[in-house]
């Protein structure tokens, strides 16, 4: 017996795993959780020592990764999706030096470790968008050119376009990104950009939204475009199923529609990043209520920004939000 350890050990190291594959092709979504805090700055963003990224995992194939809020009061969400074949990072942080904001030696870390545990070296990676033209989604972009088994999204529209081969079909098509057996649906979704993408993870019952919808606040470039693109997105989702919207950044506190004010870097009572897909049709009813109107709308979960500015104020706070009651004072 003595023997046979150490050649067993010798055996493994000889030949380590064979590749292991995934079936992707589930009746429902993936079973996965977000249980747990986001780190949430510091008054003094000089004195934060929390990680630069915070990457949690979701389930064995899915990363959602946040910039610290510290390098960027947006402190934007990107997501880890690996499939047999390849592997998908959708947007890319708001911060282009790696020496602040480590983004690309995070998802090398993780793809490392996946690759380790699956018995697959080198999986490829694509990196994709929300929206090229929204820098709090495109800034870590940078950090990933000439990796190696590499594929980047193009920044220009019409290539993008081409990119995703919707060049005759924008913005009514869609595409389609084969990871290895995990399908993920590329939705044209302009209005809140003028090439905004919507991305659909059927493993997990995912909308990645970016900035089109999330928990905060929407500002819509393009109203005509924003109703157009909901409205897909609604249909959609009635025909494939969605567990949730995940957006690509949180302004909301947990009082119900109450906003965090812009620019800051301590938000220690946000808003889960997660919303419901009724959420969907709450938001179209709202902007097309607002075609045309320069208005500010609050909603419980977010507030949308339709011909004004990102501080414009809104003139009344809805009576029908629900309402936190106060704490008597016991002092």
């Amino acid at each position: 017996m003595r023997l046979l350890w150490p050649s067993l050990a010798v055996v493994l190291l000889l030949y380590p795993a064979l590749a292991e594959e995934h079936n992707y092709q589930l009746a429902g979504p993936a079973p996965g959780s977000i249980r747990f805090k986001w780190i949430h700055g510091s008054i003094c963003a000089a004195t934060n020592r929390d990680p630069r990224v915070q990457a949690v995992m979701y389930n064995e194939d899915t990363y959602i990764l946040r910039e610290n809020i510290a390098i960027h009061y947006d402190a934007p969400f990107t997501y880890l999706l690996m499939g047999n074949k390849g592997a998908l990072l959708v947007d890319t942080g708001a911060t282009e030096e790696a020496e602040y904001y480590p983004l690309r030696a995070t998802v090398d870390a993780i793809l490392k470790r996946w690759g380790d545990l699956r018995g697959k070296t080198d999986l490829p990676l694509t990196v994709v968008l929300t929206s090229p033209e929204y820098l709090s989604e495109n800034q870590g972009y940078r950090q990933f050119v000439n990796r190696p088994n590499t594929t980047l999204v193009p920044l220009d529209l019409a290539k993008m376009k081409a990119f995703y081969g919707l060049t005759d079909s924008w913005p009514n098509g869609t595409g389609r990104i084969d990871l290895g057996g995990r399908i993920i649906t590329v939705i044209p979704t302009p209005g809140a950009h003028k090439d905004g993408v919507t991305f659909y993870d059927s493993y997990n019952g995912f909308l990645l939204t970016g900035h089109l919808l999330f928990p905060g606040r929407v500002m819509i470039s393009n109203d005509a475009d924003y109703v157009a693109s909901l409205t897909r997105l609604k249909e959609f989702s009635a025909q494939h199923p969605v567990k949730w919207v995940l957006g690509s950044q949180i302004d909301m506190k947990f009082l119900p529609g109450v906003e965090y004010m812009r620019l800051i870097r301590y938000k220690p009572d946000e808003h889960l990043l997660q919303l419901e897909p009724t959420a969907l049709q709450e938001a179209l009813a709202t902007a097309t209520r607002m075609l045309g109107k320069p208005e500010v709308a609050i909603l419980a979960d977010f507030t949308m920004r339709n011909r004004v500015g990102p501080d414009e104020r809104p003139g009344r706070r809805p009576a029908n939000l629900p309402r936190i009651p106060q704490l008597p004072n016991l002092r």
